[in-house]
């Protein structure tokens, strides 16, 4: 079955209620599949054994083959009268809720086994194992890279050119950042240790920021007549220097 998780649950681990629809023992005959919980007779093709033995000639003689009794399926012993519940199998239809501890750093499809809490088996059987597939569920703003959270946050102009504070978003709630004045359009920035937990327990993620800088799409005549006074300006034209990595440079240091 399919466990649904957000982000914030996966970074840090979550205890889930669900509900499964599965075969129980069946409790008229307490999984035994026999009316009344004794009615069985010792099985009249294997004798009781489980097993039956047949022999077979080929033209190197005779062979000897042994197997599972067909007619008790190996138990040795046949129901005389049989549950009118389950039938005889020893199982129904029903459900159960269990409490499923789910680790931090789980991911998308990964899936875990819990042992002994699948479907009972016929007749008193040791029962199956659940198994539950992850399945996360998508955030309205932050998109999960392996351990690490990326967002994208557009800045205006102004604010890349003189400086300002944004609030972000991140898997533990919203924090406040600096951007420095003269911020380039394409800078990353790195929140240390607000990504996600390995689910080994060795290491935690980082929140990368990647700033856009908004350009207008629409300006008005007097938008416009600003902007070609400042067209010709020296400080306005493109002067790149040792700090502005280019884009394959910055993202080969953040991925190291």
């Amino acid at each position: 079955m399919k466990v649904k998780l957000t982000l914030e649950e996966i970074a840090t681990g979550v205890e889930k209620k669900i509900k499964v629809n599965k075969l129980v023992s069946c409790d008229t005959c307490h999984g035994t599949g026999a009316a009344g919980g004794s009615s069985f007779s010792s099985c009249s093709h294997c004798r009781g054994t489980g097993q039956v033995t047949r022999v077979t000639s080929t033209f190197l003689g005779q062979m000897q083959t042994t197997s599972t009794c067909p007619y008790c399926n190996g138990e040795g012993q046949t129901i005389t009268n049989k549950c009118n519940t389950c039938g005889g199998s020893g199982t129904t239809k029903g459900e159960d809720v269990l409490s499923l501890n789910i680790p931090a750093g789980v991911s998308e499809g990964i899936q875990l086994s819990v042992g002994g809490k699948g479907n009972a088996a016929p007749r008193g059987g040791v029962p199956g194992d659940l198994i539950v597939q992850i399945e996360e569920v998508p955030h309205p703003e932050l998109v999960r890279d392996g351990s690490n959270i990326l967002y994208e946050h557009y800045i205006s102009f102004p604010d890349a050119t003189l400086g300002t504070s944004i609030e972000v978003p991140t898997i533990e709630g919203k924090v406040r950042i600096k951007i420095e004045p003269g911020t380039q359009g394409g800078k990353v920035l790195r929140l240390k240790g607000k990504g996600v937990p390995s689910l080994n327990g060795y290491g935690r993620g980082d929140q990368l920021i990647n700033i856009s800088v908004w350009t207008p799409r629409n300006l008005n005549r007097q938008e416009q007549e600003i902007l070609e006074q400042l067209k010709n300006s020296e400080n306005f034209k493109p002067h790149p220097g040792a700090r502005d990595k280019s884009f394959f440079d910055r993202m080969k240091e953040y991925f190291q």
